[in-house]
C-alpha cells in the first residue's frame, strides 16, 4: 500500500512539474516549418534558415523539416497547417492579409496563431540613371500633373507590398492611385530588365533587387521604405526625408495553427527569440538584404491588426477592394 501511495505522490509531483515548466515534454515528435511556396524565394529561404540556425544552436529537441507546399499565393501551406498542431508551422508575409483582402481567400491571421515577425526587407522606387526625374519630389509632381504620364513596373501582381507602397506614396501627393499606368511582370527581375529597357520610367520593387543596379551606376533610387538610410546606401534618402510619412516593411514572419496552448506559444517565443540573436541570423540577414525586425508572438498580433487596417485602406485608395 505505501509503494502504491509513494508511487501515486511521484506521479502527481511530476505531473505539477511538467506543468509549472511549461510543458518540458514539448516538442513530442519531428517539427515541420512550412514553406508555402516552391524551393527558391523569399518564403523558401526563411524556412530553410530557420530549420538550419534551430538545428546549429541546438535550441530545439527535435528533428525539423522543412516542407513546401506550394500554391494559391500561400493558400495551399496555410490551409495544411490548420488542422495541425504545435509541431507543424509555416512562414508568412503580408499576402496572408492581402489575399483575404483581395477576395482570393478566406483566410485572415486571426485563422492563426502568430509567433513572430522575423525580419523585413524594404521597397525602393527606382528610375532610369539618366532620367529626368532626379528626387522623389520630382517624380511625384509630374504624377500630380499627369499620372498616366510615367509607366509604373510592378511584379508580379498588383495588390502586393511593391504596389501598395506606391499606392501609400503617391496618395500622399493627392495622386488617385487608380488613375495611375502600372504595367505588371512576373517578379522583380522581369521589372528591371522593362525599367533598363525602357519600358517603363519608374519601378517599385524590393530594394533587393535594384541594390546591385544603383551600386553599377545602372538605375538611381530614388527613396527606400525604411526607417533610417540603409548601410551601404547611405546616398539614398528615405520617404520620411522627402517629407512622406511612409515606413513600409516587407516583412516575413512565422506562425501555427491556432487553438495553441500558452505553454506552446511560450516555447516557442523563447526558442525564435534566441535564434534571431545568433551571430548566424545576423550573417543571413546581411546575405539576403534583409533587416532586423523581430517581434515576438504577442507584438505581431498587435503588429498583423495595424497591418491589416493599413492594407485595408491601401487596397481600397487602389481599386482592387471588394
Amino acid at each position: 500500500m505505501k509503494k502504491i501511495i509513494l508511487l501515486i505522490c511521484i506521479l502527481f509531483l511530476a505531473a505539477c512539474s511538467n506543468s509549472a515548466s511549461g510543458g518540458n515534454d514539448f516538442p513530442t515528435k519531428n517539427v515541420e516549418i512550412v514553406a508555402p511556396a516552391s524551393p527558391g524565394g523569399g518564403w523558401d529561404l526563411t524556412a530553410r534558415s530557420v530549420q538550419k540556425l534551430l538545428n546549429d544552436n541546438n535550441l530545439v529537441d527535435a528533428n525539423i523539416n522543412v516542407v513546401n507546399k506550394p500554391g494559391g499565393g500561400g493558400e495551399v501551406g496555410w490551409q495544411y497547417i490548420q488542422s495541425k498542431d504545435a509541431h507543424n508551422l509555416a512562414i508568412n508575409s503580408s499576402l496572408l492579409i492581402t489575399n483575404n483582402l483581395l477576395g482570393t481567400s478566406d483566410l485572415t491571421h486571426k485563422d492563426f496563431t502568430p509567433l513572430a515577425t522575423l525580419a523585413t526587407e524594404w521597397q525602393a522606387l527606382a528610375v532610369p540613371v539618366d532620367s529626368e526625374f532626379k528626387s522623389l519630389e520630382d517624380l511625384m509632381n509630374q504624377f500630380k500633373k499627369d499620372p498616366k504620364s510615367v509607366k509604373v513596373g510592378v511584379g508580379p501582381a498588383l495588390g502586393n507590398d511593391d504596389h501598395l507602397s506606391f499606392v501609400q506614396a503617391v496618395r500622399e501627393y493627392d495622386v488617385d492611385p487608380k488613375n495611375v499606368d502600372f504595367l505588371v511582370y512576373e517578379g522583380g527581375g522581369d521589372v528591371v530588365t522593362a525599367l533598363l529597357g525602357g519600358h517603363v520610367g519608374v519601378v517599385t520593387t524590393s530594394l533587393s533587387e535594384v541594390k546591385e543596379q544603383h551600386l553599377a551606376g545602372k538605375v538611381r533610387i530614388l527613396a527606400i521604405s525604411s526607417e533610417e538610410r540603409v548601410e551601404g546606401l547611405e546616398d539614398v534618402p528615405i520617404y520620411q526625408e522627402e517629407g512622406l510619412d511612409i515606413v513600409f516593411p516587407h516583412w516575413r514572419g512565422i506562425m501555427g495553427p491556432p487553438d495553441m496552448t500558452e505553454e506552446e506559444i511560450a516555447y516557442w517565443d523563447e526558442k525564435l527569440s534566441e535564434m534571431v540573436k545568433t551571430d548566424q541570423w545576423q550573417e543571413v540577414m546581411k546575405n539576403n538584404d534583409w533587416e532586423g525586425f523581430y517581434k515576438n508572438s504577442s507584438e505581431t498580433k498587435k503588429f498583423l491588426e495595424e497591418q491589416t487596417k493599413l492594407y485595408q485602406d491601401l487596397v481600397n485608395d487602389s481599386g482592387l477592394g471588394q
